[in-house]
This record gives C-alpha cells, sequence and structure tokens, in this order.
C-alpha cells in the first residue's frame, strides 16, 4: 500500500430477510444535532447480468416479450436465455420451443403487440394469435422486418422493399443506390421510414407514396424520440426534424464513444449502442457509460431494446448484457454488500480479496494474504463495530468478535512485543523464497507470519481499536484496549518505530523526529506521519489514561513542531526541491492517495479524543482543510468521516452519490474511459486528477479508498479478482448511520 511498486429481485428479498429486518433505527452520537441528514429513500440500482454465446456464432437482435421471455436471433436461428444471474453469467442456447419453428430459416425478428414476429425466406409469422398470423412474401433472402399496426409489415432483404398486410394490397419497391439497413413505423403519420447507408425514405401507407431523402454521412441506425429522428452515424448521432428531413442538430461527438451502432428510444430515455459499449442520455444531458464486462459480454453493440420489468437488453458479438434498474435503499444495498463479505472474502476472520478468479467465476477464487490484512480488516471491524451500535445485530457482533481474534492474533503469532504482524498463513502456502524479508517462521511450525508491517497498518489498528473501546460495552472493549496499549507501548519503548524482527525498525513505521522533521516542509510525510502519531498517542491515553502518552504527544507537539506539521495546509503539500534527499523526492512524486487514506482513518483519534477544546479546534480546521482539497474526488468515505468534526458542510449528498453509484459487482474487470470524448480533460498535475469531474463509481475502475478516483482506465486484471466490500462500501455506510447523517430507510 505506501508506495508500493434470480432471479435477482429474489436474490435480494432472501438477503434480506436472512440478515433481518431489524436494522431500522440509528444510534445518537454527540455533535450531530445540527448535522443534515440524507434520507434513505429508494433509489435505482443498476446491474447486469451476462449470457455468452457460442464462439463463432453471430447474432444481431433480441427482444423480450409480454411473457418476459428473452429471445435472440442468429445464424442458426432462435436462441434463448439459459440460467444467468448477478455474478453468475447464463448462456444463450439453442431455442427448441416450437419444433416447427426451429426447422425453418428464420432470418428476422421482431415484436408485435409486445408478442414475437418472425421472418424467414416464404413468411412472416408468429406463434402468438393462435398462430394465425402467415403472411407470404416474395423475398426469399429479406432478414429485415418492423410492424406496423393492424398486421402491417415492412419487409427487405437490403435492396427490396416490400409492405404486407393482411387488409392492404402489398406493395413492393427497391431502393435505389443504397442498402437498407433498418425499418421503423411512425404511428402519427401511418408511415414507414426506411434508412439506408446514406438515405432516409418514407412510405406513407395511406396514400401509398415513396419518398427519398439522402445524407453524407455513414448511417448506421435510427429511431424517433422526442418528435425527431435521432441517427446513429459512425461519427456521432443527427438529429432530424421528422416533417422538413432537415438537420436541426449533428453529428453530436461529445459522447463516451461516436462509432455508433445502434440507437433506441426506451420510455424517456435514449439509449445509444457503438463498438466501445453502450450508453444512456441522461436527462442532465450527460451519459450513463456500460463499458466492459462488468456490464457487457463485449464491447460491440449490435442491437438494444426494452427489456422485462424496467430493464434494457444490450446486445454484442460476445453475448447479451441484461442491464437491470431495481428499486433499493442504501440499507438493502447494506444487506447484498454484508453477504458478499461473509460468502466470499472473510480468511481466518480477516477482511480479504478474492483472487485467481477463471474470467470473473466468484467460485473459482482463492482468499488471499495481501500486505495491508491488518488495515483492511480493521476498516471493515470498525464499520462491523458502527452497524452494531447502529442495530444491535448479533450477527455484527459475532463479526466483530472472528475479525477481533485475527487482529489479536498479529500480535501473538510473533516473537515480537507488541509488534503487529502484517498477515499469518499456514506453512507451506507461501512464497518465502521470493519474499524473504516478510515472511517468517512461527514457533508453531504449522504457521507463518507477514513482517515488515507499515505505518499504514498502525494507524488502522488504532482507529477500530479506538471505535470498539468507544461503542462496546462487553469484553470487546477490554480487548481493545489491550491492543491499542499493546502496540503504542511497542511505539513508545522502541523511540517511536515499529521494530521489526530483525531489531531494526520497519520502512514505513517510523514517527520519531530524526526521521519525520528530515522530510521538508512540503513533503507529505512530514505532515501525515505528524498526524497520525499525535492521533495514535491521544487514542491510547484516552482509553489507558496512561500519562507517557500524553506526555510524549505533548513533547512532539510543543518541541519537534508536530502540532505546526499536521496544521500545514494541503495547498503546501507538493514536490521536494532539487536539493533535496533522494528519499524525500521519491517520497514526492506525486499526490499519494494511500496517506489519504492514512490521514483520514487517523482524523478519528485526532479528533475524537484531542486532549482539550482548543487543540480540537485546531485539529478541526486541519481536517476541513484536506477535505477542501480531497472535494473533487466525492469519496464517500472522506466526506462522511469529516461529519465528524461537527460541520454542516461535509458534501452529504456527494457522500450519498458516492454509495448509490457504486457498483454491486466488485469484479476487477478491465476499464477504459480515456477515449471518451464527453469528458473534460486537464493538464497533467501534482494531485493526477486527470478531468474536470470525476466519473461515477460504476464507469471507473474498481478499487479501494487508497487509490486515485480519477483513474479512467484499467487493464490486466480483466475478471481476475473481486474486491470485498466490507472496507469499500460497509464503512462509509455505517459510520454515517452511526454518526446520524444517513437515515434509517424511509418511505419517500
Amino acid at each position: 500500500m505506501r508506495k508500493i511498486i434470480d432471479y435477482p429481485g429474489l436474490l435480494f428479498i432472501l438477503i434480506a430477510l436472512a440478515l433481518g429486518a431489524c436494522e431500522q433505527h440509528d444510534s445518537k452520537t454527540t455533535e450531530t444535532a445540527t448535522l443534515p441528514v440524507y434520507k434513505d429513500h429508494p433509489f435505482e440500482q443498476d446491474y447486469s447480468i451476462k449470457y455468452s454465446v457460442e464462439e463463432g456464432l453471430k447474432i444481431s437482435k433480441v427482444f423480450a416479450d409480454r411473457n418476459k421471455v428473452v429471445k435472440t436471433l442468429s445464424t442458426e436461428g432462435l436462441l434463448r436465455t439459459h440460467d444467468g444471474q448477478f455474478l453468475y453469467p447464463g448462456a444463450l442456447t439453442k431455442d427448441h420451443t416450437y419444433r416447427p419453428i426451429s426447422d425453418k430459416k428464420i432470418k428476422g425478428l421482431t415484436l408485435f403487440q409486445d408478442q414475437f414476429v418472425l421472418l424467414d425466406d416464404k413468411a412472416v409469422l408468429s406463434n402468438a394469435w393462435a398462430g394465425k398470423l402467415y403472411i407470404k412474401h416474395e423475398l426469399p433472402n429479406a432478414h429485415i422486418i418492423a410492424p406496423g399496426e393492424n398486421f402491417d409489415f415492412m419487409i427487405s432483404d437490403g435492396t427490396q422493399l416490400q409492405f404486407l398486410s393482411e387488409h392492404k394490397a402489398a406493395w413492393s419497391e427497391p431502393l435505389f443506390d443504397d442498402t437498407v439497413l433498418q425499418i421503423r413505423y411512425m404511428p402519427s403519420e401511418k408511415t414507414f421510414y426506411i434508412l439506408g447507408e446514406r438515405s432516409i425514405s418514407s412510405f406513407d401507407t395511406k396514400t401509398k407514396t415513396f419518398e427519398t431523402n439522402r445524407f453524407n454521412w455513414q448511417m448506421t441506425a435510427f429511431d424517433f424520440f422526442e418528435d425527431r429522428i435521432i441517427i446513429a452515424t459512425s461519427e456521432g448521432y443527427v438529429k432530424v426534424n421528422t416533417a422538413t428531413m432537415e438537420v436541426i442538430e449533428g453529428p453530436i461527438t461529445r459522447l463516451p464513444a461516436t462509432d455508433l451502432t445502434w440507437v433506441e428510444a426506451i420510455g424517456e430515455n435514449l439509449w445509444f449502442g457503438s463498438t466501445a459499449g453502450a450508453f444512456k442520455l441522461r436527462s442532465d444531458g450527460r451519459f450513463d457509460y456500460y463499458y466492459g464486462k462488468r456490464w457487457l459480454p463485449g464491447n460491440v453493440v449490435t442491437h438494444i431494446s426494452k427489456g422485462p420489468d424496467n430493464s434494457v437488453l444490450v446486445l454484442t458479438d460476445k453475448g447479451l448484457g441484461h442491464i437491470i434498474f431495481k428499486d433499493m435503499t442504501l440499507l438493502e444495498k447494506a444487506q447484498y454488500f454484508e453477504s458478499q463479505v461473509r460468502d466470499r472474502h472473510i480468511r481466518y476472520g480477516f477482511n480479504a480479496t478474492l483472487t485467481d478468479l477463471e474470467e470473473g467465476n466468484v467460485d473459482s477464487g482463492r482468499l488471499s494474504d495481501s500486505d495491508n490484512d491488518g488495515l483492511w480488516t480493521t476498516m471493515y471491524l470498525a464499520g462491523q463495530a458502527f452497524r452494531y451500535e447502529v442495530t444491535q445485530s448479533e450477527e455484527a457482533l459475532q463479526n466483530c468478535r472472528e475479525s477481533m481474534e485475527a487482529m489479536e492474533r498479529l500480535f501473538s503469532i510473533n516473537p515480537v512485543p507488541g509488534f503487529p504482524s502484517r498477515s499469518f498463513d499456514r506453512s507451506g502456502y507461501i512464497d518465502k523464497l521470493h519474499d524473504p524479508e516478510r515472511w517468517q517462521n512461527s514457533d508453531d511450525p504449522e504457521w507463518d507470519w507477514k513482517a515488515t508491517t507499515s505505518s499504514d497498518e498502525a494507524i488502522g489498528h488504532i482507529f477500530a481499536f479506538g471505535v470498539l473501546a468507544e461503542i462496546m460495552d462487553n469484553d470487546l472493549k477490554d480487548r481493545a484496549i489491550i491492543l491499542i496499549d499493546t502496540l503504542m507501548s511497542h511505539v513508545i519503548r522502541n523511540d517511536l518505530y515499529l521494530v521489526d524482527y530483525d531489531g531494526g525498525p520497519t520502512t514505513w513505521g517510523k514517527w520519531n523526529p530524526e526521521y519525520v522533521n528530515a522530510r521538508p516542509k512540503m513533503v507529505g510525510d512530514r505532515k501525515i506521519n505528524s498526524s497520525n502519531i499525535i492521533g495514535m498517542l491521544q487514542t491510547a491515553y484516552h482509553f489507558t489514561g496512561k500519562e507517557k502518552y500524553k506526555a510524549k504527544a505533548f513533547d512532539l507537539m510543543e518541541n519537534h513542531g508536530y502540532l505546526d506539521n499536521l496544521m500545514r495546509p494541503m495547498a503546501d503539500i507538493g514536490k521536494a526541491p532539487e536539493e533535496a534527499d533522494d528519499w524525500s523526492k521519491m517520497l514526492s512524486e506525486s499526490w499519494n492517495h494511500s496517506d489519504d487514506e492514512m490521514y483520514f482513518v487517523g482524523y478519528w483519534g485526532l479528533y475524537r479524543y484531542a486532549f482539550n477544546d482548543s487543540l480540537k479546534t485546531k485539529y478541526k480546521e486541519a481536517i476541513i482543510d484536506h477535505w477542501e482539497a480531497e472535494r473533487p474526488e466525492k469519496e464517500g468515505l472522506w466526506n462522511i468521516m469529516t461529519a465528524l468534526t461537527g460541520t454542516p458542510t461535509f458534501d452529504l449528498e456527494e457522500a450519498a452519490w458516492y454509495l448509490r453509484e457504486h457498483p454491486m459487482d466488485l469484479i476487477s474487470w478491465n476499464i477504459k474511459n480515456s477515449h471518451r470524448k464527453d469528458i473534460d480533460f486537464i493538464a497533467p498535475n501534482f494531485r493526477e486528477q486527470t478531468t474536470e469531474e470525476v466519473l461515477p463509481p460504476d464507469e471507473r475502475p474498481i478499487q479501494r479508498h487508497n487509490a486515485n478516483m480519477f483513474r479512467l482506465d484499467r487493464e490486466g486484471r480483466d475478471g481476475r479478482e473481486e474486491y470485498s466490500a466490507g472496507d469499500i462500501w460497509l464503512l462509509p455506510y455505517w459510520m454515517g448511520r452511526y454518526l446520524g447523517v444517513i437515515s434509517s430507510p424511509e418511505t419517500p
């Protein structure tokens, strides 16, 4: 970390029932009487169920009928969805529902009156309406079909057009000098519109008149939206006046992707398919972008249509992405994530990552150790403690107990008094040959432990143990205080260093003035280490009452400038000067987002357990100064953590936005946004901010709080690991509930 070089609806219901409906009341805490509160009303949560298709099979159309049956047209006939749940992909398989249909040469598929209508080499037909629909045609190679009304249809083989009706005379006409791509019907005008590569033609079913208008773009698809024709092209989209066929605007290129393949009006939304994913035009003029395997089996979109129950079907070259929109409260989302953690992310009580997945298959992975098992677990542990205080959930209490046992063993499994290991594992299952510094044998031949513990581990320990000591009224309180005293006694005894098995300080466990003040004032480590150690000492004094902690803290603040260090404005933090030592230069190459995590986790002890009101006022100033610098990232945990100061201004809505917009799929899919033309890029800078505004969490790479929220792309780990929601999502949510800034679910 530090300088580390369903039925889906039924699924949620069952999880909610299993976790209990008791989690409905909030805890009262100090300094929150004037704070704003986010009302937990249902919001629209999106997630995807994916269906793969057999390699080599081309798929072109997808529809869902009134019975919620989804069928897809392929080069081998009709396919239908098989199995498929959130995180458990299904497949598109041969449709054998009607044996006579499987023997026909089905080339076209559409919907009429929410029933499937088929096109083969002889007729337009359907199994609905008792199978009575059967209209013969004269285009044996026809593959394009659009319904009109009163069982009227227009078909095409790409060159010739034919109007078919049970009640009207047939009509046929070639599309001269162009190729038919798509046909749609506009009921208000009783007219079919025909899209060519360079033209739009119209056929009036009342007068049988046919007109053609030519354009200069390479057109790919079209639809009607808000009394306009929206034309997708290879260079963006165009708005055309339906009555005059004059261009109103376009090509519009400020899009996530401009090489468009489809456009579909679904309700009040306009959806686009492209060669780089799908996106939805929002009412504010921006786009929700669905890219990569988080949402779609492939990124080349071939068709989009309305799905069952407020969902959208996105067909790609690699299969079907069924994007589902479900009304959900934050508590319901929390309940899902609670299940995710317990099901797949608990390793010896640690909050762990699931690694070595086979293409996102969460049942194929293994629980992996990390350098920061202690930190990720303390963040989960604190979140569960907040949950327990808010809900009195026995499950949350047991979760705390199991993680606390893991944290205690980090101290007991190694021979160094008061030293917390990074992690531990059974002997024979770690690579000591390639990682000899970290992995050590314990006294028990069955177990090994990981050394070289860093400062972010230490601050995580003190944060979580402080939360437990404050909240719990059982044995966990005493056990937390013992660990606070154990760790901080080690730090005091070793002259403000974490001293490892070899008798020397670890690379990052250094709070001694000789190290801290050797850094130039603009180097972040001088500020962060000062802030952290004061918060740690205050926490130790608050819960143990031992004067050595208070005395050391005041010595550092009064005689070594630690108060000045931690109060230094964030605007002053930057690169070390040319004359600085190499270590300081390395530390300040760019903004360290791991430091942000350490600061905010440490602010709990810095502010909450301040020695006096005067210091508390200063700490509040430092916290808010840091928060102001972080505001562009809209980081949920930083915003909610800032609320502990009692300030009514801490971007509560942005914190709720983070929680709502965070994807439920926490698999590390490849993500790409750097190609987008709908976002504003800025020049390279020290903070590594790439765009003027941060993207929503469900459009950017999965990452923990210690990462850059402005990171646009991620490659190389496509579907290989799943992160735990324990630290990423559950900590900010339950902290918000504990601080009283997020309500229990409310009826709008």
